[in-house]
This record gives structure tokens, sequence and C-alpha cells, in this order.
């Protein structure tokens, strides 16, 4: 008996070894982890319910053209739901700075439209950025596919990188960070999930994290809500006040038309600069310091230019401007309206019908109505949806 007792327990342990010897596949990162909160099935990244307004265009003007005609997604970077969650975690990973304390969403915080209300971000060893953090609601529209304020990074995979390795910001070598990426027992089974392989590579962290960035599109404003209740912008929406409305129409209208010819700069119902790019738009009457566009491409047409961000959530992304210089919206408007300087590289738009920087003579009541208007750009659907929120 003890032999046949013996005998079975050697088939069971061999057939427990065969078993387990075929188990090969990868387990995701379950909400239960004490280090990760992800759920069992994947955030929707992908299907994102894009209104018409911002599928079909119904301006009229040079630049103007839908929203999604601006997509800068390459094809060889498509997004998923894998690679996006991938992406989200690597984002809030202050692991991947050099000391520990700086993550992507240090300096790009939801519930600040995906900026910073400080003038300039502090980096790891609390030093401070260059230039002020700009907003990544609607990245994915913009058709040059250019980032940072200077465009200097040719792409959104290029620009997601640059951060890592500066020496300010986070402080870190791209071999510093896949190493601090493989060092994370967490993290083999979401690039397998991702990209269906365990391997990291900072190629693999550029395109996750992009996927994530791109995901981050406003469709679910004040405006986009009021929107979807008539056929052109131009029209009142019953969602509004009377201010709100107001403004839009300033907003929305030719100068020669009593208007304020905004739209000509931040085209598209996404409010997005899609053709003309990069711009100087009066902040100064000479360029010292700071030589914008003209830093990283040396065309004396880019001196003093800087890229034109997208005005959803503009109300929560305090202080403006690539310096940080004005605190308020109220300013913003201001500077439009009677502070614009004579630079040399000065936007045409911004010019009188002599050729000088524009003087609107807006009253107090234009400027709030403005300011209002503004405000219903404001989409907390992003700011709070979990989805774009802190893992760890």
């Amino acid at each position: 008996m003890k032999y046949l007792a013996l005998f079975a327990f050697l088939l069971l342990s061999a057939s427990f070894i065969t078993s387990c010897s075929k188990n090969t596949s990868y387990t995701p990162v379950s909400p239960s982890s004490s280090i990760l909160n992800l759920p069992d099935t994947p955030y929707n990244y992908t299907d994102i319910n894009i209104p018409n307004h911002l599928s079909n265009n119904v301006l009229i003007g040079i630049g103007q053209n839908a929203a999604i005609d601006n997509d800068n997604t390459p094809a060889t970077n498509t997004t998923t739901n894998d690679g996006a969650t991938l992406g989200r975690v690597l984002f809030y990973d202050k692991n991947l700075s050099a000391n520990g304390t700086i993550a992507c969403a240090s300096c790009h915080i939801p519930s600040k439209g995906f900026s910073d209300s400080s003038v300039l971000s502090i980096g790891f060893d609390i030093g401070n950025t260059r230039r002020h953090s700009m907003s990544l609601i609607n990245a994915r529209w913009y058709a040059r596919g250019r980032f940072f304020w200077d465009e200097r990074a040719a792409s959104l995979e290029e620009q997601v990188l640059e951060p890592f390795q500066d020496p300010v910001e986070m402080g870190m070598t791209l071999a510093e960070v896949v190493a601090n990426v493989q060092n994370q027992d967490f993290y083999p089974p979401l690039f397998a999930n991702a990209f269906g392989s365990e391997e990291i590579t900072s190629d693999k962290i550029s395109k996750a994290l992009s996927q994530f960035i791109r995901s981050i599109v406003s469709v679910s404003s004040k405006y986009d809500t009021g929107r979807a209740t008539v056929n052109i912008p131009n029209t009142n929406f019953a969602n509004f006040t009377t201010s709100e409305n107001n403004g839009k129409s300033l907003f929305f209208r030719p100068k020669n038309l009593g208007g304020l010819s905004c739209i000509g700069c931040h085209a598209t119902e996404a409010f997005i600069n899609p053709d003309a790019g990069t711009t100087n738009n009066g902040l100064d009457l000479v360029s010292t310091d700071d030589l914008g566009v003209f830093e990283s491409i040396a065309n004396p047409q880019f001196l003093g230019a800087f890229k034109v961000p997208s005005l959803k959530n503009i109300e929560l992304t305090a202080p403006y401007m690539h310096d940080g210089r004005f605190a308020t919206l109220e300013e913003v408007v201001e500077h439009y309206n009677s502070g614009v300087q004579d630079h040399p590289n000065l936007n045409n738009a911004l010019k009188d019908a002599n050729g000088m920087p524009q003087r609107l003579h807006l009253t107090d009541q234009q400027i709030a109505d403005v300011v209002n208007f503004l405000k219903t750009l404001t989409d907390t659907d992003i700011t709070t949806d979990p989805k774009f929120s802190d893992p760890f």
C-alpha cells in the first residue's frame, strides 16, 4: 500500500509541476494591489463621444476646420485602453524623478486644468522651471504636432521624455528612468497588457504616456452643452446668461462688425490654433530673455513667437501666458484691449487698420462678458474623472 500511495503522490506532483509550467499568462494588476488602485477592466480611453460641433465645421475663415481634423495621433501609436492605463501610472509615478518627489502630474494637475497654479513649477531639487506649465487638455488636437511653448519637440512622443531628462524638472537620464520602471514589480504586467510583452523600453514609456495625454479631450463644458442645441455658435445659447452670450458674440464676431475676432487665433470649436501655429501676441516690445520658438527653429519670423494652447478649462489654468505674467482672465482680456506691444513679429490680427497695435476700447462690462464666456469653456468632467486621477 505504501508504494501505491507514494506512486499516487508522485503522479499528483508531476501533474502540478506540469500545470504550473504551462501557466505563462499575465495577470493584470487589480484594484486590491497594495500599490496601485486600478480597475479589473481598464477604463475607457478610446471611445470618446465627440459632439457634432467638434467633428463638423461651420466656421468661416482661414484656419477654421473641425477639431478632429487636427488629430496628431501617429499611425504607429494609436491609443488603447491598456496603453493609456499604463501611461496614467507612469504620469503619476514620482519614482521616475531623481529623488522620488516629482511626477509628470506634479506640474500638470487635473484640478488646475492639467496645468499648475504656480507661475513657474518646482522641480525635484526645488528649482524653478523656465516657463509656466502649459495645459495638456486637447493636446491631441494640434495638427502641427509640435510641443512645448517653443515647439522644440517635433511630436508628443518626443515631448513626454524631455521632462525626465531636464536637470531642473526631474533630473534623470532615460536609462535611469527605464531602470526605475523595471525595478517596480507592478509594471511588467502593465507593459504586457499594453504592448504584448513585459519588455520595458523608453520607446514604450513614451508611447504609453502619449496615449494617456491624447485621451485628455474636452467635450463636456457648458459651452459644449449649449452648442449641441443650436446649428451655429453665433446663436444665443439657452443655457447661457446674457453676459455669457454677449461675451460669446464678442469672441466670435469679426472686428469690423464690432467683435474681437478671438476665434481667428483660437480656432475651431475646441479653441485651438490648428493652422497658423505659433504667434507673437504683443506681450513685449522686444524679445530679450526668452526668444520663444526662435530658440528651437532659427527663423527670424519665430522670434518672440509661442505656441497657442487650447482655451478649454482656461478658467482653471491661471496664471496665464508662457511666463505666467497675468494672474487673472481679466488681465488677459485687458492686455488684448489696451496692452498689445508693437513687437516686430506682432501677429497681424492684433493690428489696427494703420498697422499699429490694436486698441479695442472695451467697456468694463464687455471685459466682464468676455471673461464670463471664457469660463463656459470649463470642463469639470475631465478634472474629476477617475480615469485621469492618481492611481497610487
